[in-house]
């Protein structure tokens, strides 16, 4: 198994694509601690990577823009397992689908704060336990809205870039104490919530059906299509394994053929 004995903990655990990674790395041989903000999601998760993954998995309830709930989570992942070996800063909220000038600072830094700030708090409370062990990986959900410009959607792609610089630099730190620190840059998920309510919002916008917005946006695609919960988490699973153990700093794209850098 890629993740025997192994603690990961993950954040917006509860669906989408944090679910895809909360079970396959299960599946994979770590303990689990789901975390997100709806207690019923995540203790489903939880309670379906013990029943039929058979796995370790618990869940804790967290806002990851609060730092004493950030507190809260790493407590708890080492009261129950020792340790926090795997972070996964998921956690996320598209935010307003306006452009910049109606955009207000409250709902600016909520987005910010959701994936940018949660992502710093997580990161600087588990990386002294990796540094002591001299082992540890980190990995970032970020965007394709890192790489490519969307209108209407500022905070949020302003946010996953900066959890790239973040990344970068966490791990030109980290490098030589033995963690390891990467991004994953999806593209339209199209089963998740997240992405189904920014396609209706935008088709609204624009004055046309959800799936002519949809199509219109996939023929963007090399592919053609949107990627799936279980692409990207297969993704995280290998940046998260030892089989990535030379790969630092970098940022992968999950899209399908979108962004090339």
């Amino acid at each position: 198994m890629l993740l025997a004995e192994k603690v990961a903990v993950i954040t917006g655990g509860g669906r989408g694509i944090g679910r895809a990674m909360a079970l396959k790395f299960a599946a994979q041989g770590a303990a689990v601690v789901v975390a997100a903000r709806t207690k019923s999601e995540i203790e489903a998760v939880a309670q379906e990577i013990r029943a039929v993954a058979g796995g370790r998995a618990t869940a804790v309830l967290a806002d990851v823009a609060d730092e004493k709930h950030c507190e809260n989570l790493v407590h708890e992942t080492i009261f129950q397992f020792g340790r926090v070996d795997i972070l996964v800063n998921n956690a996320g909220e598209y935010g307003p689908v306006k452009p910049v000038e109606e955009i207000t600072p409250a709902e600016w830094d909520r987005v910010i704060a959701v994936h940018l700030r949660g992502a710093y708090l997580l990161t600087r409370l588990v990386l002294p336990g990796m540094y002591a062990r001299g082992s540890g990986v980190i990995l970032n959900i970020s965007s394709l809205s890192a790489k490519s410009a969307f209108g209407w959607g500022s905070p949020y792609a302003a946010a996953k870039t900066g959890m790239l610089g973040l990344t970068r630099v966490t791990a030109a730190e980290a490098a030589r104490k033995g963690v390891r620190v990467n991004a994953i840059c999806p593209g339209p998920v199209t089963e998740t919530k997240m992405s189904k309510d920014l396609g209706n919002t935008l088709a609204e916008r624009l004055g046309v059906t959800p799936e002519d917005q949809l199509k219109g946006f996939l023929s963007t695609v090399l592919q053609g299509r949107g990627q799936t919960a279980a692409e990207v988490a297969a993704a995280a699973l290998f940046l998260c394994s030892e089989q990535a153990s030379a790969i630092t700093g970098q940022s992968l794209n999950v899209d399908g053929g979108m962004a090339f850098y």
